[in-house]
Parts: C-alpha cells; sequence; structure tokens
C-alpha cells in the first residue's frame, strides 16, 4: 500500500469509518504476518500475536503521530509481539541437523525494506531541506562553499585565484557560512 493511502485511511479509520478500518487490515495483513512469520512461531503463537497487533494498533489508532507510517508501526510492534512470546517460551529445541544449524538468511525481510524505504525518504528530504536552505545563503557563501565541494578539492590558492578571496579569508568565510546553513536549518527544525 502506498504511504500516503495508509495515511488517509488512518485518518478515516480513526473517524469510525469501518471501510477503512477493513481496507487497512487487508492491505497491511500481509506485512504483520511477514513479520510474525519470520519469527517461526508456532501457529497458535503466531495467531496470537497477529491478534494482539492489530488490537494494540486500534488501541493506538488515535494516537499514531504520523500515520502515513502505520506500516512501520505494525511491523516493530508483531516484532516485539513476536520476540515476547519467544521469551517467554523460552523454549531450547535440540537438534544435530547441519542445515538448521548453518542457515543464514541474506533475505530481507518485508520489515527491513519497509523501514529502509522510510529511512531513504527522510534522507531525501533532509537532503532537499538542506539545499533549499543553501539556496538562501547569500551569493558569496554560495559560490565558495560550491567551490570548496569540488572534487577533487581545490587548494586556497585555486579558490582566492577562482573567486578573489585572501587566502588568509576563506577558513573564516567558510565557517561563517557554514554556521549560517546551519542556524537556518535549526531555525526550521530541519536536521
Amino acid at each position: 500500500m502506498d504511504r500516503a493511502d495508509v495515511g488517509a485511511l488512518v485518518q478515516s479509520a480513526v473517524d469510525g469509518d469501518a471501510a477503512a478500518w477493513k481496507a487497512l487490515v487487508e492491505g497491511l495483513s500481509p506485512l504483520v504476518w511477514s513479520v510474525v512469520r519470520a519469527h517461526r512461531l508456532s501457529d497458535a503463537d503466531a495467531h496470537e500475536v497477529y491478534q494482539t497487533v492489530w488490537f494494540r494498533f486500534a488501541q493506538h489508532l488515535g494516537r499514531i503521530r504520523e500515520p502515513d507510517k502505520a506500516g512501520s508501526w505494525l511491523a516493530s510492534t508483531a516484532r516485539h509481539e513476536s520476540l515476547k512470546v519467544l521469551k517467554s517460551l523460552r523454549r531450547l529445541t535440540p537438534t544435530d541437523d547441519p542445515q538448521l544449524l548453518d542457515r543464514v538468511s541474506e533475505d530481507r525481510t518485508p520489515e527491513e525494506s519497509l523501514l529502509d524505504s522510510e529511512e531513504a525518504a527522510a534522507q531525501s528530504e533532509r537532503v532537499r531541506r538542506l539545499w533549499q536552505e543553501f539556496e538562501e545563503l547569500g551569493d558569496r557563501c554560495r559560490q565558495l562553499l560550491r567551490v570548496l565541494m569540488s572534487t577533487p578539492p581545490p587548494s586556497y590558492q585555486e579558490v582566492s585565484a577562482a573567486l578573489g578571496i585572501a587566502v588568509g579569508s576563506i577558513g573564516p568565510l567558510r565557517q561563517r557560512c557554514l554556521r549560517r546553513l546551519r542556524a537556518r536549518l535549526d531555525a526550521r527544525g530541519a536536521l
């Protein structure tokens, strides 16, 4: 499900829309099941965890701060509930099956993929805000920082010749520009 769709469905479900709740359960159940099944619980324990996750979601529905990230919330809750069940069982199942003992999965779980995509989206937003604030700096700061960011980095003599700034002024000016950029980002809560 698309994150925007999830957010809209959560908002509708909070407002009492039963169809929105049904669409959330139908759309996000495969994610919850995949997280629960990844913990290799018995069928009974898996069903118990599945029901507990949806119960907790219903309990917290109106308090979810970022409705579009409801999938992450459900995946995280499913993981925590599964681990809680595993911890309570504290059972050891002895085995001498080398395939079971040596098994290491290289596949990404749906939970990991979802969390990675949300982190990538958040990182992309931080970069967008950074460049937005960068463009609001004065011409001199933008020119200096762009030149200093080039690859390979130029020497201060090359920067001085290109921008007409004394070599001894480049470092302090760079620091002032970066402080100004950080202050702009802090003021907008972009960091």
